[in-house]
């Protein structure tokens, strides 16, 4: 490269024999033509045999008249802040030179408004957007009106979460405003300033001065794509994390943002060559979201280099320097032929060891720690009653919900009339009870600020008045329609609660593949790459219930080591799946089986006797030893109903005595709560627990437990008596009326589980059938994957947040589904037996299904699919620890298989694991098995895997260090002196950890599998005209695979087996989704009003970064461009841009509905 002062004296030179060189001048801010991207271009350039690089100096381009510039045959110039473009336009009028990127068209780049007109008039998918102009010239385009959950912009809504940027490009000053549901706020983001790039803000109100594009929020799952064209025939794409999401900048070793390259579907590369062709850009980058299925623009910024990729250099320097002499060699006589070298490069095979590859991974969670939950019934005949249920459209189905800030307020605002006019009128004809009316205004007053987390009312309509006198409303019953109001309050993610959650979540990083690695400074580096590059296919399902959608959130965070508040990636990671009962049900709305269920256990727990052996046939028919157990402790069941009254009786006057002590009534209890709060919810109990004819209501024996294990757990420093007593002995009330509540006996808990979670149980087949086809998946692109431990491992993740009736039901289904024989499969009859003795499925509470692959097997092999299922009962409870059932272990190993063999196999693998176990492993029995050594499984983890999974073998166990060391390894390692901290994780030793998962079976082909969710399928939707008990039997196929030791995912299982699957590096394909995988029709927010748009995906076909149609001139011999680095066309057809949009049909085609 020359200056130009050096170019001026080399002009001077008279040598006959020096060649006419085509001299292409870099008219630039200083930091732009001097920064790494652009050196590393400009001295490969330099390398073609006629070209000269001449760099405008910054003193030259600002100072001096453009007469003065440089002489130069094509120019590459562009705006940043501070160049004046103006100037540059001047000179290009002068010289006439070729333009690599267009010097007009650059100021329709620094206007967002102009950069969207040409995008529409191109036909290129934009977000939905409106343009709010506050211009005194035109008042028409400037109309704005907010409400709390949307802004309407002329004419146009958009509601929460939507985008607000500032008209001006160079602004980067870019809002996002989140729904009052899920927290609200904004989350701001910025240009790069150190490590961050956007903070959150508790701000909801928009931007009052300037103007705006305000457009609708397009869910990413948390990554965003740029695109770097060089020319409309060369896109490179690489993948980052979204500023949206948490504001964190994730920088390499380098301190450079890390980003992976990733592989352009063919409509992006027609999007592509649009962008670059219509802004006349030839070097241009442009930020594209993949969301519902497609792929949208929202942002072209012009001139932008790939800040770290030597491959990218030396392309896009061929790119450049073959466009230069294709346009200006012919006009300079210089003789230049498009050279003939192939343009091959061999796709880089898969990454795979001994192992299968895990394919799939299904996860169904209950939710974490929370405030126990409170409900209160009144029945409402007040016309503002009838008002509001009509406003909101309560006619059309009986039924209204009321969760949004403005519908509560409307709600407090008659509670207050109503007290007010009671208060003036005592004779007034108000027939709400003043007590109930005062009580629905205190919680509605609470927190100071409404929010649908933390509160919701549900109106029923009645035509004839309350059927039946119930324990709170004893009022004369009357026959005129009245509502049935119903609040709900507490129920809200605690603290410990979003630890749970989000340690969880760091721990099933060791689920994946290269999960022992470290990324960024933190563990789990398979799992965080495998996102990062879309190979990583995730989706997370909630309900609509606050303290779930936080639980997603928390867990979402520690997965994938994001930082931050919760509601940024609540919003964008987090899909609520309350549009079509996937995950919630009406809880007010029973089966007739339910009925029937509750009534029998009414019927038995009213007996003031003893339980007999009659009793122990009906209520416990299944033999599940917990329930026996249970019983046992109760005996009678009326007496210690009895005690546990007394026991609340005498909680309640503690509190009471505390309240009127000046030194303890003051105290803050555990979240915020008061001791009044306190009193409030147990008096509430008592008042409740039992009648006034002296007979318990036995359906707030769940409510009693929840609330004194929460004060167990939380407010134990108060000292309160007896409260162990009344935690021992509502546990076990507990423990027999909430499983039973979901049947008594085997056919009644499959009817009320189909009318639980049949629509999960469909969608987890569909989850399951879908892995096998994967011609539309995101894939990383081979060329950049030498630094990815493994290029081609595509694993699907879908996990879904719920609450304890989807646990319960979906659980009930496995285990009395017919899925195995107990009398043939010893290892179900085991996991069988383990399931009867957990008594309590816990917060946080997994169901795991794990989808593998054996590439050696035919792929129309039934041993090609692989499934297993694991199980895990949750949070650690009060118990002492000699009480928890004990497991067989996660993924039990094979006993013939030598540690070194499978640590061989990990290395192939990419991943580091020790060679050797701890001298300190300590092993524990199980029943009489005996103990097998602990070998390490070849599917994805390792010995690290700590915390999240068993340490128990089939046969024996070898103890691994818990989940409370696994979140002290990740931060700091603990030092030999450490204090180790039983009760729960390091740092938050009052938080109890999770039970690890535990293996029910792992040697399930997916034909069983799949044809046992497909029976379940059918039972369920016939379960309503079916009589007795459905047969529970066993399908001839289901063995077909081999006995129950037959080779797991990593290799045999069997205590006797002793040979390890080979290792096979051979390429292949990833099977992943199709492009239209769920027909589900699922809310993207959690407001109970979402965005009319289709959930995230990640589906998009594959193809890989454009190779120019034609070479250009060929650079000297030292030019570091080989033969081999562009792929050949015949080879991979996929490279090329399609001829018309229909070659992505499959992409043309997506139908709503089915994006997911």
């Amino acid at each position: 490269m020359r200056t130009d002062v050096e170019l001026h004296e080399e002009t001077q030179k008279s040598d006959s024999g020096w060649e006419r060189q085509i001299v292409v001048g870099i008219c630039a801010m200083m930091k732009k033509s001097m920064s790494k991207p652009m050196t590393q271009i400009l001295e490969r350039l330099c390398k073609f045999e006629y070209i000269t690089v001449v760099i405008f100096s910054e003193d030259v381009i600002l100072n001096e008249p453009v007469e003065q510039w440089p002489l130069c045959d094509c120019l590459i110039s562009f705006h940043s802040k501070g160049f004046p473009l103006d100037k540059a336009v001047s000179y290009a009028k002068l010289r006439n030179p070729l333009l690599i990127n267009d010097l007009n068209m650059q100021y329709f780049i620094q206007d967002r408004r102009e950069v969207y007109r040409i995008l529409r008039e191109e036909g290129i998918d934009l977000p939905r957007y409106a343009v709010l102009n506050r211009d005194p010239d035109r008042p028409q385009e400037c109309s704005l009106i907010e409400s709390d959950d949307h802004v309407e912009v002329n004419g146009e809504i958009f509601q929460k979460p939507f985008v607000e940027k500032p008209v001006c490009a160079e602004d980067h000053n870019v809002y996002i405003y989140y729904p009052t549901s899920a927290g609200g706020g904004s989350q701001r983001l910025f240009r790069k300033i150190g490590s961050r790039s956007s903070v959150y803000s508790p701000e909801s109100s928009v931007r009052k001065t300037g103007s705006y594009i305000y457009e609708e929020f397009m869910p990413t799952d948390g990554t965003d794509v740029k695109v770097y064209t060089v020319g409309p025939d060369y896109a490179h794409a690489e993948a980052r994390k979204s500023p949206a999401l948490d504001g964190k900048v994730e920088r390499d070793s380098e301190g450079k943002e890390i980003r992976y390259p990733v592989m352009l579907t063919a409509m992006e590369k027609l999007v592509a060559r649009k962008v670059c062709l219509a802004f006349k850009q030839t070097v241009c980058g442009f930020d594209l979201l993949r969301a519902n299925g497609h792929s949208f623009v929202c942002d072209v910024n012009g001139f932008s280099f790939v800040k770290n990729s030597m491959k990218y250099y030396d392309d896009c320097a061929k790119i450049l320097g073959n466009i230069v002499m294709r346009e200006l060699a012919p006009q300079f006589h210089i003789p230049w032929s498009i050279p003939t070298e192939a343009e091959d490069i061999p796709i880089v095979p898969t990454t795979s060891g001994t192992m299968m590859e895990l394919r799939c991974v299904i996860a169904v969670i209950r939710h974490g720690d929370r405030t126990p939950k409170q409900k209160m019934k009144m029945e409402v005949r007040n016309p503002m009653f009838f008002e509001l249920f009509e406003k909101y459209g309560g006619y059309k189905t009986g039924k209204l919900k009321l969760k949004k800030p403005k519908q509560l307020q409307e709600l407090l605002d008659i509670a207050r009339q109503l007290l007010a006019d009671l208060g003036q009128h005592n004779d007034c004809e108000i027939e709400e009870k003043k007590s109930k009316l005062e009580q629905l205004r205190t919680v509605l007053e609470m927190y100071g600020h409404f929010s649908g987390i933390n509160r919701k009312v549900q109106l029923t309509y009645l035509p004839h008045g309350q059927p039946k006198t119930s324990s709170e409303e004893e009022d004369t019953q009357k026959e005129d329609p009245s509502l049935l109001l119903v609040l709900k309050w507490g129920g809200e993610l605690t603290p410990a609660g979003r630890i749970q959650a989000e340690e969880l979540g760091r721990a099933f990083r060791y689920m994946y593949p290269g999960g022992q690695g470290d990324y960024a400074g933190f563990p789990g580096c398979g799992l965080l790459r495998l996102h990062s590059t879309y190979r990583h296919d995730l989706k997370i399902y909630a309900s609509d219930e606050g303290r779930v959608q936080m639980t997603a959130a928390a867990f979402a965070k520690g997965l994938l080591a994001l930082e931050g508040e919760l509601t940024p990636i609540l919003v964008q990671m987090v899909k609520s799946a309350n549009m079509n009962g996937l995950l919630d049900s009406d809880s007010d709305s029973l089966t007739g089986c339910q009925r029937r269920v509750k009534a029998c256990l009414h019927e038995i727990m009213q007996k003031d006797s003893c339980f007999s052996e009659e009793d122990f046939r009906r209520l416990a028919p299944t033999n599940s030893p917990s329930l026996v157990n249970s019983m046992k402790v109760v005996e009678n069941p009326v007496k210690t109903c009895d005690q546990v009254y007394t026991l609340i009786q005498s909680l309640t006057s503690q509190i009471r005595r505390k309240l009127e002590n000046p030194e303890s009534a003051d105290l803050q209890l555990y979240h915020s709560e008061t001791l009044e709060l306190m009193l409030q919810r147990w008096s509430k109990l008592e008042r409740d627990f039992r009648s006034k004819n002296g007979r318990y209501e036995i359906s707030k024996i769940p409510d009693i437990y929840d609330c004194v294990k929460y004060d167990v757990q939380h407010n134990s420093s108060l000292g309160l008596e007896d409260m162990r007593e009344l935690f021992r002995l509502s546990r076990a009330l507990a423990d027999i009326i909430i499983p039973q509540e979901y049947g008594i006996n085997k056919a009644e808990k499959l009817d009320i589980a189909y009318a639980y979670c049949l629509p999960l149980v469909k969608k987890i087949q569909l989850d399951l059938q879908r892995t096998h086809e994967d011609e539309s998946v995101n894939k990383l692109h081979p060329l950049y994957s030498r630094g990815v431990m493994s290029p081609g491992r595509h694993v699907r993740t879908r996990l879904y947040f719920t609450s304890e009736s989807h646990v319960h039901s979906l659980l009930n289904i496995f285990r009395y589904g017919g899925l195995l024989n107990e009398g043939k499969d010893e290892q179900w009859k085991r996991a069988v037996d383990y399931l009867g003795a957990v008594s309590e499925l816990n917060y946080m509470t997994q169901i795991v299904i794990m989808l593998y692959e054996d590439n050696n097997k035919d792929p129309s092999s039934e041993e090609r699919f692989h499934v297993e299922l694991h199980f895990s009962p949750g949070v650690k409870g009060c118990e002492d620890e000699e009480n928890v059932p004990l497991g067989f272990g996660f993924r039990p190993a094979s006993v013939g298989v030598r540690v070194s063999v499978a640590c061989r196999g990990w290395a192939l693998c990419g991943c580091v694991l020790s060679e050797t176990f701890t001298k300190a492993s300590a092993y524990r029995r199980f029943h009489s098995c005996s103990w097998q050594p602990l070998e390490m499984k070849q599917s994805g983890l390792g010995s690290q895997c700590a915390g999240l999974f068993s340490t128990t073998v089939l046969g024996g166990s070898s103890s691994t260090p818990s989940l409370q060391d696994l979140a002290c390894t990740q931060r700091k390692k603990l030092s030999s002196d450490s204090p180790c901290y039983l009760d729960g994780f390091e740092g938050c030793s009052m938080v109890p950890s999770i039970h690890p998962l535990e293996t029910l079976h792992n040697s399930l082909s997916l034909k069983q599998m799949d044809e046992f969710l497909t029976d379940v399928c059918e039972n369920g939707g016939d379960s309503r005209t079916s009589k007795g008990t459905p047969e529970l039997h066993t399908h001839s196929h289901m063995h077909n695979s081999g006995p129950p030791s037959t080779v797991s995912s990593a290799g045999p299982s069997s205590p006797t087996a002793d040979t390890v699957p080979h290792c096979d590096m051979g390429s292949r394909n990833s099977l992943m989704d199709q492009n239209s995988e769920e027909k589900f029709q699922l809310a993207v927010t959690p407001s109970d009003h979402p965005i009319k748009s289709l959930p995230s995906t990640l589906t998009q076909t594959q193809n890989m970064a454009y190779a120019p149609k034609k070479s250009g001139n060929t650079p000297r011999s030292q030019f570091p461009i080989r033969s081999s680095h562009l792929p050949h066309p015949d080879k991979h057809p996929g490279l090329r841009i399609p001829e018309a949009p229909n070659q992505n049909s499959n992409l043309a085609d997506l139908g709503a509905g089915q994006a997911e």
